[in-house]
């Protein structure tokens, strides 16, 4: 089969296209033909080595070189051999520690999950992330309270703003002035320009805040929290050697020291990606919920889908799909 192994730390040019044998499932495992995959933030911190401070944590990225040879943690496609729980020929996907930039992939069955039947592989392929991240994010949400989405144009907020609607609460956005009628077509009720306001400032309150793009301290954030109000460190502006691990872990750390509630959406740690691809599943079926992607790019291109999502302007989500029929 043909992947895109990642042998060193670097830019997406230090990906290298190898062949190796298909893989051979496993106890538990069923291989699956990977139709399309996707690019996030995860990815190009491990293919990057970066925050670097990660390095020095266990389960880390590796201190001198990367200890995984493939990427990748979305995953659309079908399954080829048979399992307990799934047949050959069954539309699947999933979110995998990583793997997925590859022509085939063996995947544990408590991991897989059946693919919504009104998307394509690549519009599938661009959910497990993004979507079980904003979906964890919302968490408790209840109808009629208000949310706010910090970083609303993006992977995570785009699904975020979709699944708070969804949820019944009122939903306001932080994004540029260029994607404001795209984020109101989403759900949004009112959107701020964070290039010319301050949104910590503004006069609104809210029960959730999810902060994906960072920007704000979780100090100024907290000032727009109602007072029984939660705080959710999603994500932050990248950095070469401590964020956004810095950001999240000091929105982690005020957490016992105020009423109002911080807390971490963490879709890696989450031991139910199966069951909450499940709820999606249902969302994405009954129409409340759309993938939304800037651009698609053959798997050959993988790289330049790399270098494009990791310059921080896609609309959404970026897709990869690899030419396979069906």
């Amino acid at each position: 089969m043909k992947a895109l192994v990642q042998r060193v730390y670097g830019p997406p040019g230090a990906l290298t296209w190898e062949n190796a044998p298909d893989p051979r499932p496993g106890d538990g495992e069923v291989r699956v033909r990977v139709h399309a995959t996707s690019v996030n933030p995860y990815d190009w911190h491990f293919l990057r080595g970066e925050p670097r401070v990660a390095r020095l944590m266990t389960g880390g990225f590796g201190l001198r070189r990367p200890p995984v040879g493939v990427l990748g943690c979305d995953l659309a496609g079908r399954v080829e051999t048979a399992g307990a729980e799934f047949s050959p020929g069954d539309d699947v996907y999933a979110l995998l520690p990583r793997g997925a930039h590859a022509e085939y992939v063996c995947v544990r069955e408590d991991l897989l999950a059946r693919m919504p039947a009104n998307l394509s592989h690549a519009q599938a392929a661009t959910i497990p992330m993004a979507a079980v991240t904003a979906l964890l994010s919302l968490r408790g949400v209840e109808p009629g309270q208000r949310v706010l989405v910090n970083g609303a144009s993006g992977g995570v907020g785009t699904f975020a703003v979709q699944l708070a609607k969804a949820l019944g609460a009122r939903v306001d956005a932080v994004c540029s002035a260029a994607n404001a009628d795209f984020v109101r077509s989403l759900g949004a009720e009112h959107v701020v320009d964070y290039r010319s306001e301050d949104f910590t400032r503004g006069g609104r309150r809210y029960d959730f805040v999810l902060d994906v793009a960072g920007g704000r301290s979780v100090f100024a954030c907290r000032r727009v929290l109602e007072r029984d109000g939660t705080f959710v460190a999603v994500g932050g502006p990248a950095g070469r050697w401590l964020q956004p691990a810095g950001h999240v872990f000091a929105a982690v750390a005020t957490g016992p020291f105020a009423r109002r509630r911080v807390v971490l959406a963490d879709a890696v740690a989450c031991r139910d990606k199966k069951a909450v691809l499940g709820e999606l599943t249902a969302l994405v079926e009954r129409g409340a919920v759309t993938p939304v992607i800037d651009r698609t790019y053959p798997f050959d291109d993988l790289p330049a889908a790399f270098a494009y999502q990791e310059a921080g302007h896609a609309k959404g989500k970026v897709s990869v799909t690899l030419g396979v029929p069906g």
